[in-house]
């Protein structure tokens, strides 16, 4: 369905380059130069499909791709020994297009691996933590996901945000504001059109860092919330799972991720989950 918004928040789009979701980007077509016949002599380019609205994980840099995601499949793809592309089509293209595995081989977009989402695709081993978090203006008195109720909420249709408060706030509740993507949502609240918002801890803390005027803060809830696990997103059946998996280990083992990670998110990684997490 298609979400309604003001031409004020499509301008502010525009300005910033935040979404991106309604063209097509792409990073270079071999990140990891010189790397197409180390994987057993496959010269096959694989094509990963993105919604570069999820800041710091994967965004648009003026006409660049970059982002922990970014960086993360260019060391994988080395590693394994095979040439790649990203390209940015946005959310609800990415997950069809990857469902039906023409044009795109994968999926690399901060996607949480869900039982749901697991009868449609194949993941791979988890490669990042994550939980859903909430932000709100700093003098608010919300303390967990059930004092949203009555209040007006913005997410991203689609991700696993939308599918948690829709549970607690129920079905056909107005006050859930649902958008094409994080950064409309993020844009949403700054306009004073939503009281929350609720998504990813990573995506939230990056906010809340870039933008100290705006007097935002994180608000964490355990109860509601539970850790989640993204992983790449791939058609069933797909061949690629078997090809990357020994390659997101090896990274995870020898150091290469955690140095990711420190540079983006400056602290330490919980390795020990990932590699324990089935």
């Amino acid at each position: 369905m298609k979400k309604r918004v003001t031409l004020g928040i499509i301008t502010l789009i525009t300005a910033v380059l935040l979404s991106g979701c309604g063209a097509k980007n792409e990073a270079p077509a071999n990140n990891a130069a010189d790397n197409g016949t180390a994987g057993g002599g496959d010269e096959t380019t694989y094509q990963f499909a993105s919604d570069a609205s999820y800041r710091p994980m994967e965004y648009m840099d003026k006409d660049e791709l970059k982002g922990f995601d970014i960086d993360f499949i260019a060391a994988v793809m080395k590693e394994a020994g095979l040439k790649y592309k990203v390209s940015n089509v946005g959310w609800d293209a990415m997950l069809e297009s990857v469902k039906q595995g023409t044009e795109y081989q994968a999926g690399l977009s901060s996607i949480s691996i869900t039982d749901d989402r697991a009868q449609t695709y194949d993941f791979s081993m988890p490669y990042f933590e994550s939980v859903n978090v909430i932000m709100v203006k700093e003098d608010s008195d919300i303390k967990s996901a059930g004092d949203l109720k009555g209040k007006k909420v913005a997410v991203q249709s689609g991700t696993t945000a939308d599918i948690l408060m829709t549970k607690i706030m129920g079905e056909g509740n107005t006050d859930l504001k649902r958008f094409d993507s994080n950064a409309v949502a993020l844009l949403e609240m700054d306009q004073g059109g939503a009281d929350a918002v609720v998504a990813d801890i990573a995506i939230v803390r990056d906010y809340i860092k870039g933008n100290p005027d705006k007097k935002y803060k994180e608000v964490q809830d355990t109860t509601n919330f539970t850790p989640e696990y993204y992983g790449i997103a791939y058609p069933k059946g797909s061949e690629l799972k078997a090809k990357l998996d020994p390659a997101i280990k090896a990274i995870i083992e020898n150091g290469t991720y955690a140095e990711l990670y420190k540079k983006w998110f400056d602290e330490e990684p919980n390795t020990a989950a990932l590699l324990e997490t089935k």
